[in-house]
């Protein structure tokens, strides 16, 4: 399936690569490239070190991590991964007006792009199924051990891999996106045959339709089980209540990632459709330019949802304590060990996400 690149027909169905004399060089202006080379910029340091820093904090007590922190430190390496291994290759381009790393750097960006975009879908994926069953199946919780995040994350890997590599073996491309200083999934291939609809159809299907469906399902699940049992846990003794409401809070804190992951995706998810089976010639290239930024900053969201929830926690912490200050002076020594321990908040939130 995979076409040869080095041909220039004329034919105006053919994709742009194949149809431009030159299909590195920058479709936008030398203005408009910089300020993308500088977004792009921006984007990586603060992904690279918040990300970074999520590992480093995790593999300070990696002999204790538990089955769902496994998880998170899997979707920090994925986000990691798209800012060291992929960002680069667009910044660099971008200063220079023109992708400058030929066919073999495109499917290489193209494939790296895909390969950490699909791991960190399906491990939020899994993390929503494991707020699932944590919340509307309690008995869940007590038989998860470390070796079944392994396996999960083994599964995940292997996914990830199956569907990226396919393009390289010839079931699929990679190619430069219409702009010219970034490279994709050949959306294109669906315009040019009917093996290309059918595995464009499946990629879409399997990376994205099928993991945003369970995404959306685990959580809306969570919530009709929330609305139904809320009167319930009210009427439990303290610790019950706290824990609940502990749950709660950390089943936010994935819901953020996820919705935050998805924003940043559908828009881009939306113009490959088109180009797939649409009119790709109908979006101009500088709008198209627009959904490619805004995925390439998801990386850049989880760090800073950690430390706002560990922010907003922590005074969710103070302003409960200080509420039962009168009724308890082992509850204001508490409250005040908490506050002074800030800075392990964030392993607390990740131990449940």
């Amino acid at each position: 399936m995979a076409l040869n690149h080095t041909a220039l027909p004329q034919d105006e169905r053919l994709p742009h690569y194949l149809r431009d004399g030159d299909p590195f060089a920058s479709k936008l202006s030398w203005e408009a490239d910089i300020v993308a080379g500088f977004y792009l910029t921006i984007i990586g340091i603060l992904s690279t070190f918040g990300n970074g820093y999520v590992l480093y904090m995790s593999s300070r007590r990696k002999k204790k991590l538990r089955p769902a922190e496994i998880m998170t430190i899997n979707l920090a390496v994925c986000d990691l991964g798209i800012s060291v291994v992929g960002k680069p290759f667009t910044i660099i381009s971008c200063f220079c007006h023109r992708w400058v790393f030929g066919w073999i750097g495109c499917r290489w960006y193209g494939w790296a792009g895909f390969f950490f975009g699909c791991g960190s879908l399906i491990t939020m994926t899994a993390v929503s199924l494991d707020r699932y069953l944590k919340i509307c199946y309690l008995s869940y919780g007590v038989w998860l051990k470390r070796k079944h995040a392994y396996i999960c994350l083994a599964a995940i890997w292997a996914y990830a891999s199956f569907w990226t590599t396919m393009p390289l073996v010839g079931l699929g491309d990679y190619a430069p996106e219409p702009f010219g200083t970034s490279c994709t999934l050949d959306w294109w291939l669906a315009q040019a045959s009917v093996g290309g609809q059918v595995f464009i159809l499946n990629i879409l299907f399997f990376c994205l339709l099928l993991p945003t469906a369970v995404i959306v399902f685990s959580y809306v699940k969570i919530i009709a089980k929330v609305k139904s049992s809320s009167k319930e846990v009210a009427h439990f003794d303290s610790r019950i209540h706290s824990s609940h409401v502990l749950e709660m809070k950390l089943t936010k804190v994935a819901m953020l990632i996820c919705a935050g992951f998805l924003i940043a995706w559908i828009p881009y998810a939306v113009v490959s459709v088109w180009s797939a089976f649409g009119r790709p010639d109908s979006i101009p290239i500088q709008l198209s330019v627009v959904p490619t930024l805004l995925a390439k900053s998801a990386a850049m969201y989880n760090p800073i949802i950690y430390q706002v929830i560990d922010y907003k926690f922590a005074c969710c912490q103070t302003g409960g304590l200080k509420a039962t200050k009168k009724k308890s002076l082992e509850g204001f020594r508490l409250h005040t060990v908490t506050t002074v321990r800030k800075s392990s908040a964030v392993l607390e939130i990740h131990e449940e996400v």
